[in-house]
């Protein structure tokens, strides 16, 4: 029996979504009833299991998530997604690769812009996912952390960053532990972007400021409450982006001057979080 190709996320609203052979076949309760960016991009008022899969689903028939019809590249789609800053990066030369996670490869050592953008662009929350060799061919073979099993590690990731020549590396991580088994192994080296936040406790937010250059608050109330705190500097209106150190400053700096904005005053939070906070 043919093993089915299947891929569990845990996006919109925190829903785990399961998507076997191009079609979405579980949808849990949403922890979320609203996100200003779903509303803003998709018109969508209020996540639901029905909005939710007609969501996905348009995803899967549109550029092919989750499937071998993937398309790979994009461009800048938010002023400030971890993605657009991290392509950024790449793109500029300040760093040589990203270190993402991909639906049907897993993790990935990625080192074009717009490939970076095209996977982390239109994705997120993934959790497993199977191999898909249409898409692993495309991104190239060798730049899979695991080509039989797609599986998702991102100190792992990193290591494989090393061994194929890169030194200055940005990897996105969504586990606190991922961040600081990273820090503790690279230093300064590693340049670490926390996704994907919603949910983390008080003490794993510490944990992602302790180690993290960039982190984004998502829906959570602990990144929120400790950023207004420790950040060193702060955009997006719509879902706050924290810099956690200078590193971290100065990239989003580079990216208020990429995108033609100036900052006359100091920055306040658009009163339009998403519901409920986590």
């Amino acid at each position: 029996m043919k093993r089915k190709n299947r891929h569990i996320m845990e996006a919109m609203g925190m829903t785990r979504i399961v998507i076997e052979d191009e079609k979405v076949v579980e949808v849990g309760q949403p922890k979320l009833s609203y996100c200003p960016l779903f509303f803003k991009y998709r018109k969508i008022e209020e996540m639901t299991p029905e909005t939710i899969r007609e969501n996905i689903q348009f995803r899967i028939d549109d550029f092919g998530m989750c499937s071998p019809r993937r398309k790979l590249r994009m461009r800048d789609f938010l002023s400030f997604g971890i993605s657009e800053v991290l392509a950024m990066c790449v793109e500029d030369d300040i760093l040589d690769c990203g270190v993402i996670v991909c639906d049907g490869a897993g993790t990935v050592v990625i080192s074009d812009p717009e490939i970076i953008q095209g996977i982390g662009g239109r994705i997120s929350g993934l959790v497993e996912t199977s191999p898909i060799p249409e898409v692993i061919g495309a991104i190239g073979e060798e730049r899979v952390l695991d080509s039989s099993s797609a599986r998702i590690d991102q100190i792992d990731g990193v290591k494989l960053a090393w061994k194929l020549g890169n030194e200055r590396i940005g990897v996105t991580v969504a586990r606190a532990d991922d961040a600081r088994g990273i820090r503790e192994m690279y230093g300064k080296d590693i340049v670490i972007f926390a996704v994907h936040t919603t949910g983390v406790s008080h003490d794993e937010a510490n944990i992602l400021f302790d180690n993290c250059d960039v982190i984004t608050a998502c829906a959570s109330r602990p990144i929120r409450e400790i950023g207004r705190i420790r950040s060193l500097y702060t955009v997006g209106t719509k879902i706050p982006i924290y810099a956690a150190t200078e590193v971290g400053a100065n990239i989003m700096r580079r990216r208020m001057e990429k995108i033609g904005k100036i900052r006359s005053k100091e920055y306040v939070e658009e009163p339009d979080p998403p519901r409920p906070l986590l």
